[in-house]
């Protein structure tokens, strides 16, 4: 193991290292670690016995864990501040770098499936690693080398475009997120003022966006087709896990949704716009719940983290030691500022089994949403860090991470008056209803993208009629008050996900049901939290249909689990509307 390396571990076993703003960072010296890979390559290459390859092989691991968690304090500190020249330099040294070791590592990735000790290496690590591995070979090529760097390079491009638009508005100056929380006020006129702002900016800025995208659907094009690919569909599959299942699994799940769920949510979005005393529902109605007002908490965010650390130390023994740890050290970033990168996320730091939270609060229930989603996302990373010996199993494929988040929100649900006082049953309603009526909107983005990438040569205008389409066949409610350019299809480029994390944003739908799955049986009285932590441990062990098993969760991608869940979220919304 290298000593840089070392250092860190050993500051994480002693539990020294301070607070995330204190962190050191190094940028990696590829040419040292490219003599250290060679040298554990031929270490392990020549072993005679499981445990001196394995020794080999951990350090390798470790190492390349090491060039992670440089490379994860660049990005994270770049989305601080989209503006820091010096961190936006250190990404695109990643960006480029890491495209450049692909061949190394394809050459280890070849000594692993080789060695004569897999059967022990199956044995420790689990068969399903060997399975990521091979699929790997398939997508490491240096004729890939190029397109790949100018891919991060456009996405970097892409979230700088995005976090630097900000506008004016009732004497504050707001980004895209400040003006959502204008569009939960209960004065009508405020609502569509902020809507015309935000459709202002994003029409403002539509051109640079229609041009990156465009951009990436021809870079994403070629690195599949230089791999042998015959569209983006296959080789996107492949890279994000999809072993398990194909995309015509994928089409027949968006039609349940369409066929159990959609229904049901054009039905709760009427009740709505009663509850409202609106004829018409439009879009910056929809996120206001009541027509006295959403929920919102209680206190500043030094106040919300704190109670957040209550709670968590109340729930469970594993959850108190994990926020416990995040606060200790400070790993989050959740105020919002200027040049700020938008949204919110969780990451890791391996060397120090650390995860971060990083969001943009801006005064509404979504900020402590963030401090159940995105801390179910890093608990499981805590959690499973300390089980796992490797980074590489801590975590999953999406559709088993966002499990882990979307059940923490209902996990937490006990303990919400924390955050809300008596308007807690009202948080509760309103929390669950946004998470059944998100599941269409969800499903209409990645049908979207399959229709992009089936016929990759259209234009921003197909784009936009792509949308709309889309759009009114899972959304038939969606209306946007006359406004030309969403009305148009222009809402779509306003997901982040389509530029950054193509072919993700199902994986969400599809975790949803599980997270309904948990919370049916803790309604029950089942045994929800046992499942959550076993589904936690097993990190990226096993594949999403036998991680799913183990986990006794069912599989959504069967439309009767669709349909089965679907009547469970009927009976569950009423008996959460006779408490408000």
């Amino acid at each position: 193991m290298t000593e840089v390396t070392s250092a860190r571990r050993q500051a994480f076993m002693e539990n020294t290292f301070t607070t995330f703003k204190e962190l050191k960072y190094e940028r990696p010296d590829v040419k040292q670690l490219k003599k250290d890979i060679s040298r554990l390559l031929g270490e392990f290459n020549s072993a005679k016995s499981f445990e001196e390859a394995d020794a080999a092989f951990l350090e390798f691991m470790h190492i390349v864990e090491g060039c992670f968690t440089q490379s994860t304090i660049a990005s994270i500190r770049n989305t601080m501040n989209m503006k820091d020249d010096f961190y936006d330099a250190e990404v695109k040294f990643f960006n480029k770098e890491t495209a450049k070791l692909m061949l190394t590592l394809k050459k280890a990735i070849k000594s692993v499936l080789n060695t004569p000790f897999r059967s022990q290496f199956e044995e420790k690590y689990g068969s399903h690693m060997f399975k990521q591995y091979e699929m790997q070979l398939k997508l490491v090529n240096m004729l890939v080398i190029l397109p790949t760097i100018r891919e991060g390079n456009l996405s970097t491009e892409y979230s700088k475009t995005a976090a630097t638009c900000s506008v004016d508005f009732m004497g504050e100056k707001c980004n895209f997120y400040g003006l959502l929380r204008h569009m939960q006020s209960t004065d009508r006129e405020e609502r569509k003022a902020a809507f015309d702002e935000w459709a202002k900016l994003y029409e403002g800025i539509s051109g640079k966006l229609d041009e990156l995208y465009g951009k990436l659907v021809k870079t994403r094009c070629t690195i599949s087709k230089r791999l042998g690919f015959s569209n983006y569909i296959d080789y996107i599959y492949l890279s994000r896990g999809r072993y398990d299942y194909t995309a015509d699994n994928v089409a027949e799940f968006r039609e349940a949704i369409r066929t159990y769920i959609t229904p049901f949510c054009d039905e709760l979005f009427r009740e709505q716009a009663k509850r409202l005393g609106l004829e018409k529902l439009e879009w910056y109605d929809e996120d206001l719940c009541f027509p006295e007002g959403n929920a919102v908490p209680i206190g500043t965010p030094e106040e919300l983290t704190e109670n957040a650390l209550a709670m968590y130390r109340e729930m469970s023994p594993e959850t108190g030691e994990f926020f416990s740890f995040m606060r200790e050290h400070e790993l989050y970033d959740f105020v919002t500022r200027e040049n700020k990168h938008l949204g919110g996320y969780m990451t890791f730091l391996p060397d120090y089994k650390a995860p971060f939270i990083f969001s943009n609060f801006n005064g509404t229930s979504a900020d402590v949403d963030v401090l159940t989603h995105e801390a179910g996302h890093a608990f499981e990373g805590y959690y499973a860090s300390r089980k796992l010996p490797i980074q590489l199993l801590t975590g999953s494929t999406s559709e088993i991470n966002e499990i882990h988040s979307m059940s923490m929100e209902f996990f937490t649900y006990p303990y919400m008056e924390r955050f809300f006082g008596d308007k807690t049953d009202k948080y509760r309603y309103a929390h669950f209803v946004d998470a059944v009526e998100s599941i269409p909107y969800l499903v209409a983005v990645d049908e979207f993208q399959h229709r992009v990438f089936e016929n990759p040569d259209q234009t921003s205008a197909d784009w936009r009629r792509i949308w709309r389409e889309t759009e009114k066949k899972y959304m038939p409610w969606r209306s946007y008050g006359g406004n030309k350019f969403l009305e148009g299809g222009g809402f779509w480029m306003q997901k982040q996900h389509i530029f950054l994390y193509p072919f993700y944003y199902v994986d969400y739908a599809m975790a949803q049901l599980d997270a309904f799955a948990l919370y049916r049986s803790m309604e029950e009285g089942g045994d929800a939290w046992e499942s959550y932590l076993k589904l936690c441990g097993m990190g990226g062990k096993y594949g999403y249909f036998e991680t799913l098993e183990r986990a006794g969760l069912p599989n959504p991608l069967d439309p009767d689990s669709v349909k089965e869940l679907a009547a469970f979220v009927r009976k569950q919304e009423k008996v959460l509307k006779e408490k408000i």
